[in-house]
């Protein structure tokens, strides 16, 4: 008897793979492997995610009305042209979606977010990879692989694995070379971690041009992570198409409540934003001093560092070496990167053990 069959391209889709929580003996143990944010959530958040127990018997508001207008408040934007997501992850999906399909191509660089290709093949489009330039975002490279059949290109920035930044020139030189009728998707998931000088114009090209959109998220500096909650903001026609198929009632009561209370603690983001620069920064120096151990950092903007292995310590013995130290960071070889490891800044506390542990592990390896 024959069963249901899935379309070949879901049958080509590599799932997803989270960072783990847990070592391979089932411990829990320190967790950087998946870029949360180690000084937890603000009371704000929490105060209005624990309000909002007393309405449970209903359905949250299916147009998150108050949580679109806090956001737009926030950055300058119209409460029209945004739209809300089960995290970014599910805008990112609905863009792919309502833009592209069968016989059509999503374009990406090498390197970038593992949703990416999923959202691609999910539609039955083609996912085409950019070559990177030093594992960042090369924008000659990406404009080259453009073709007639190209409706979607995805740029991260800062870039998710690597933590490279494209700067405003960059993305302008960008948009400005692609065909109109392809959509810029400009993921910004860990932009507030930015310096504020560093703006890509990101925002000021979606106000203006017909085929930008730029994705948020509050699950990193808010530390909002369980409820996820995400967000677009892009021209009306391209909302508007995206709303059609955006699933009711995505983002819950108690989501929507804490996300709007996020956007006003203003403290809490900005102490997130120095520690994260602080210990980021001690990191690199860290591994900078281990001189010619072979391990090198890829500068980042972001909450985390790409830590490339080239010497006689390989990526998978570290991986493994810190999770039996107690540390699980995000090992990659199923995006191309069998040499390196994705570790989220911490606590003090963490950096401080786990920079330990790869020096001994370096020292263990000669």
């Amino acid at each position: 008897m024959n069963a249901p069959s899935p379309k070949p391209w879901i049958d080509a889709i590599a799932p997803y793979v989270p960072g783990r929580s847990t070592t391979d003996d089932g411990r829990k143990v320190a967790k950087l492997s998946s870029n949360e944010n180690p000084l937890g959530t603000s009371a704000e958040a929490r105060d209005a995610f624990a309000g909002a127990a007393r309405s449970l018997d209903r359905y949250p508001d299916a147009t998150a009305l108050l949580l679109r207008q806090a956001i737009a408040a926030k950055h300058g934007l119209d409460p029209d042209r945004v739209i809300h997501g089960t995290g970014s992850d599910e805008v990112l999906h609905i863009a792919a979606g309502a833009f592209a399909g069968v016989g059509d191509e999503i374009l990406y660089v090498r390197y970038g977010f593992s949703v990416y290709p999923i959202a691609a093949r999910r539609v039955g489009a083609t996912p085409v990879e950019a070559p990177d330039k030093d594992y960042a975002t090369d924008v000659d490279a990406l404009l080259a692989a453009v073709t007639e059949r190209t409706r979607v290109v995805f740029v991260a920035n800062p870039n998710n694995p690597t933590g490279t930044f494209t700067p405003r020139a960059e993305i302008a030189r960008l948009h400005a070379a692609l065909p109109s009728d392809c959509l810029l998707v400009i993921d910004q998931a860990y932009s507030e971690y930015l310096d504020e000088a560093d703006d890509d114009g990101a925002f000021a090209l979606a106000q203006s041009a017909p085929n930008v959109l730029v994705t948020r998220t509050f699950s990193k500096i808010h530390g909002l992570a369980a409820e996820r909650i995400g967000w677009g903001y892009g021209p009306a026609p391209v909302i508007a198409a995206m709303h059609k198929i955006r699933a009711p009632f995505n983002v819950t009561t108690a989501g929507q409540m804490a996300a709007i209370a996020a956007l006003g603690a203003d403290d809490f983001v900005a102490t997130s934003r120095a520690h994260n620069a602080r210990w980021r920064a001690w990191f690199a120096d860290q591994i900078a001093q281990l001189g010619n151990a072979g391990l090198r950092a890829v500068p980042s903007e972001a909450n985390f560092i790409l830590l490339l292995f080239e010497g006689r310590l390989s990526a998978e013995e570290a991986y493994k070496g810190l999770m039996a130290a107690g540390y699980i960071v995000r090992w990659l070889p199923g995006q191309g990167l069998p040499h390196a490891l994705r570790i989220t800044i911490g606590t003090e506390e963490e950096m401080r053990g786990l920079t330990a542990a790869l020096r001994d592990l370096v020292a263990r390896a000669g």
